[in-house]
């Protein structure tokens, strides 16, 4: 009987154990505001944020360069890219993904946020029909309160 109870009851227990990891991640009405720092004429930029706003996010945008917001928020300067955003406390440097950006909200590790350094081709903002559709391979990092960083999500990696 014992070996019944439990084949009946562990497709229940699997699903109440991944519940809280998607119930967690944050609705659009539950999002913070996302304030980007970056660069007027910068056409990636514009079309990360318009990405972003599809998926839900509110921006508010600063047409003043990011270079000092980065500094400020003490993100190092290897994980620079062309933007920087502030989000819940945490710093978004780069083209970083929506579910990443979730991710991190719903997980609140101890960190100073999430960069994609540079500016890969295929990443959100990088990815217009300019680029033919390629896709290059880029890693999201988790950058930590000593400026290590570690891979938080790869993309386009065999």
């Amino acid at each position: 009987m014992q070996r019944r109870s439990l084949l009946l009851t562990a497709p229940a227990l699997l699903a109440a154990a991944t519940l809280p990891a998607w119930a967690a991640t944050p609705s659009a009405k539950d999002l913070p505001v996302l304030q980007v720092w970056k660069d007027p004429s910068c056409g990636c930029c514009k079309d990360w944020i318009s990405y972003l706003q599809r998926d839900g996010f509110q921006v508010q945008v600063f047409e003043t360069g990011n270079t000092a917001m980065r500094q400020r928020l003490g993100l190092p300067q290897k994980y620079a890219s062309c933007h920087t955003a502030l989000i819940g406390g945490y710093v978004v440097e780069g083209h970083v993904n929506a579910r990443e950006i979730r991710r991190l909200l719903a997980e609140k590790p101890k960190a100073i946020g999430l960069s994609v350094p540079g500016m890969p081709i295929g990443s959100p903002g990088m990815d217009g029909p300019e680029y033919g559709g390629r896709q290059d391979p880029y890693d999201v990092v988790l950058v930590q309160p000593d400026g290590s960083a570690r891979v938080y999500q790869s993309y386009f990696r065999q």
